[in-house]
């Protein structure tokens, strides 16, 4: 059930993050349902809940890797490098094309990552685990 509930949290931030990036830097920074799967107008919902499924995933999986070798990075620039790491794998999400989800560059990364982190422990406080 918690796999659900994160898959939510992290649809929910995609859609924040993807309508704060794209009103600041322009029309196409962070973009979801690029991809037709043969359920209509339902295609990007569906492509935004796979995006925060697959995004839980290689946090859970990849992210404590990555983070156990930039540890020297993360401890002289005090923390602030996890930024850097969730925009990356954000990018490395966008990499998987049949999800449809597309981030044009690593600006936009870091500004969706930064927001997607302020999203996600609002709703980590409010919803149940």
């Amino acid at each position: 059930m918690r796999i659900i509930w994160r898959a939510l949290i992290n649809a929910i931030a995609i859609f924040v993050a993807a309508y704060v990036v794209n009103n600041s830097l322009g029309p196409s920074s962070i973009t979801y349902g690029h991809v037709d799967y043969g359920f209509g107008d339902y295609n990007q919902w569906i492509s935004l809940l796979g995006t925060g499924l697959v995004l839980g995933i290689v946090n859970a999986f990849v992210r404590p890797i990555i983070e156990l070798v930039s540890a020297p990075i993360t401890c002289l620039t005090l923390g602030l490098f996890h930024f850097v790491i969730s925009a990356v794998m954000l990018l490395l999400v966008a990499a998987i094309p049949f999800l449809g989800f597309q981030v044009s560059g690593i600006i936009a990364a870091f500004l969706g990552a930064i927001v997607m982190a302020i999203v996600g422990l609002v709703l980590s406080w409010i919803l149940p685990d």
